[in-house]
């Protein structure tokens, strides 16, 4: 009988998307990993406690004693956290309330060093695109196209982004290649649309991995949070932010992302599948003007419609018209009014979102069922901008 040890062993993405964050459970004399909602946790040794902290505060390492306090640490959480970091490949992984909140403590990180200055590539998620652009963390940003980034970069560069597939339109990027762009200055790819089950960026170079946690890592749209997978070095940092601006993950959203994680691959390609063949009826359609769809497949397509958009947001039936993505349920969105109204509408039509684009997030719906109802609504959509034509031609 072979005597090796299975957990020494490389394992796949499926079997770690289960296991990963819960190998002490069957030394606890448990099965289901436990929910700790504690804020605070007795301690009878106030020096040593005294000492930890100090400890935190220099170095912002954990270390293996109990939890002192909820906003520094909770077990839950690390659970999520020690199973998204083995998923995306890296030493450690932050959670976070949201990944707005996320992407700001990776901002203040490298602006508490003096590195305020940041490059980015168009398109971003909208609030991600808004943080830069207002700088409303004293940040300043030189949006580029990925051959320009090495031009961009300036001695006070702190940070690279990019996101890849990007929201809305999907655009991908050969994220490679940015990172040997990018030299010594980190590069955060949002990897929110394609979960480690499609990529894993810090294998093409990235130092530093954002997920929308609330999307695909929950895929039930029913917690929000946020999470930078990264080097334990850059960790120890942000868990310092952490500590100090109090944007903490609560343990229940922490649990129901660790039991989402455990779903996660087969959710994608389940989804995925079903988004490659919308994206196939779509581009054969004439009342669709352009598909966008991933080469690395995913559950989002985007489209553009010959017809009023809105009017295929006002006429679907089984898919939901709501912000959002990453759910089992199938949603439907117009960008241009919703997730990147915020973006100046010059900068947001220039990096090829549309007025005329709608970003769909594939669920686990049956793909009959879903071609049904964007058919009805393509065509209504159709109908009345045919309509309009008529009576624009008769006034004329």
């Amino acid at each position: 009988m072979a005597t090796d040890d299975i957990s020494a062993a490389p394992l796949a993405l499926a079997t770690e998307a289960v296991h990963a964050g819960r190998e002490d459970l069957a030394g606890l004399g448990l099965h289901a990993p436990p929910l700790d909602l504690s804020t605070t946790y007795p301690s009878y040794d106030s020096r040593e406690e005294a000492a930890r902290i100090d400890a935190f505060a220099s170095t912002g390492a954990l270390d293996d004693g109990p939890p002192v306090y909820a906003r520094l640490s909770n077990p839950t959480v690390a659970r999520f956290e020690t199973a998204l970091a083995r998923l995306e490949g890296t030493e450690s992984a932050v959670s976070f309330a949201s990944g707005m909140a996320a992407l700001t403590a990776v901002l203040l990180v490298r602006a508490s060093l003096g590195l305020r200055h940041v490059v980015a590539v168009r398109p971003l998620y909208g609030c991600s695109d808004h943080l830069l652009n207002a700088g409303l963390l004293g940040t300043e940003v030189t949006w580029v196209d990925p051959a320009g980034i090495a031009d961009a970069i300036r001695p006070d560069t702190g940070l690279v982004l990019v996101e890849s597939p990007a929201n809305p339109n999907l655009r991908e990027l050969d994220l490679q290649a940015i990172a040997h762009s990018c030299g010594s200055v980190p590069l955060l790819a949002d990897n929110t649309f394609a979960t480690p089950v499609l990529q894993r960026p810090v294998e093409s170079g990235a130092r530093l991995v954002l997920h929308s946690a609330t999307k695909y890592l929950g895929g039930h749209g029913d917690v929000m949070g946020g999470i930078v997978a990264c080097d334990e070095e850059f960790a120890r940092a942000l868990r310092q932010v952490r500590f100090t601006t109090g944007g903490v993950l609560h343990p229940f959203a922490g649990y129901l992302l660790l039991r989402g994680l455990a779903t996660l691959p087969v959710r994608v390609r389940a989804a995925s599948a079903t988004a490659a063949d919308l994206a196939g009826r779509l581009a054969a359609d004439p009342r669709v003007s352009a598909v966008h769809y991933p080469r690395i497949g995913g559950a989002m397509v985007a489209f553009e419609t010959v017809g009023d958009p809105h009017e295929v947001i006002a006429s679907v039936r089984l898919i939901t018209p709501a912000v959002s993505l990453g759910s089992v349920d199938t949603l439907i969105q117009h960008p241009a009014s919703i997730s990147h109204r915020i973006v100046d509408a010059g900068d947001r039509r220039s990096s090829g979102v549309s007025d005329r684009l709608l970003r769909m997030s594939v669920g686990l719906e049956d793909a009959e069922d879903l071609w049904a109802d964007l058919d009805q609504a393509l065509s209504g959509s159709r109908d009345r901008a045919e309509q309009a034509g008529r009576r624009t031609g008769a006034v004329s």
